[in-house]
């Protein structure tokens, strides 16, 4: 059974929650929370697998509530679940280290397919949020042989690896990946996997901020006054014929 802590401010849409978890095969409410001190102390009592945690909440918020469970170092994921549509909430939840992002608009399917891959250890964001995230920062790919290696996280990384967290940083997928470096799809996995072994992210979405923060991938000139670094773009690879 997977359980889950409901952390809304908001009784009715707590019940809603509950309804709707209650009714799923392989899943279990384990508790509710009213406010943001109450989500991190029911998280560190009941080691729930998935928080569901709204962003806006009376005295300790959303955001802050994630940070503090999750360098708790339990293994509690985060699923944030939110009305509200900002850019500036998501990215802080992500750097907060939650696992995912939903809109309370999000059908019943998806909000119960997002708890489902966090629980998993995958990460989820709603689709358009991640256009938007990655669309504001119009990312541009650099060569890992250009980057120099100050970030402790990318010490050990290959130089393949390297490429790979940078194109997961831009929001591939493993296919794209694959496609761009002339790899198998499997061979991307196994890739991925070391990837988020080695730097210590918990899934993709923390592996793309470790790779902005890294300066992996920076802000592209292609946006109006956005200044970016000047760095030589990787090198095509031959295609087998």
């Amino acid at each position: 059974m997977t359980s889950v802590l409901i952390a809304d401010d908001q009784q009715l849409q707590r019940l809603a929650f509950r309804m709707l978890l209650e009714a799923e095969p392989g899943l279990t409410v384990s508790g509710e929370a009213g406010h943001g001190a109450a989500a991190v102390r029911m998280a560190a009592d009941l080691r729930p697998d998935v928080v569901v945690m709204d962003v806006q909440m009376p005295g300790l918020d959303g955001v802050e509530a994630t940070r503090r469970i999750m360098a708790a170092g339990g293994r509690t994921r985060v699923l944030i679940v939110t009305v509200f549509d900002f850019d500036e909430y998501a990215y802080a939840a992500l750097e907060a280290g939650a696992s995912g992002f939903l809109l309370k608009n999000a059908l019943p399917e998806e909000f119960i397919a997002g708890i489902r891959a966090v629980a998993a250890g995958e990460a989820t964001v709603s689709p358009r949020l991640t256009r938007r995230l990655l669309d504001a920062r119009a990312f541009d790919f650099l060569a890992p042989a250009a980057v120099p290696r100050a970030d402790a996280r990318l010490a050990a990384l290959s130089r393949r690896e390297l490429e790979v967290l940078a194109a997961i940083g831009q929001g591939w997928t493993n296919m794209e990946i694959a496609q761009r470096f002339v790899l198998t799809e499997s061979t991307v996995k196994k890739h991925v996997g070391s990837v988020l072994a080695k730097t210590g992210a918990r899934d993709r979405v923390q592996a793309v901020i470790i790779a902005y923060d890294a300066g992996l991938v920076a802000p592209s000139k292609r946006r109006g006054g956005t200044e970016a670094r000047t760095m030589p773009a990787p090198r095509e690879p031959r295609v087998r014929t």
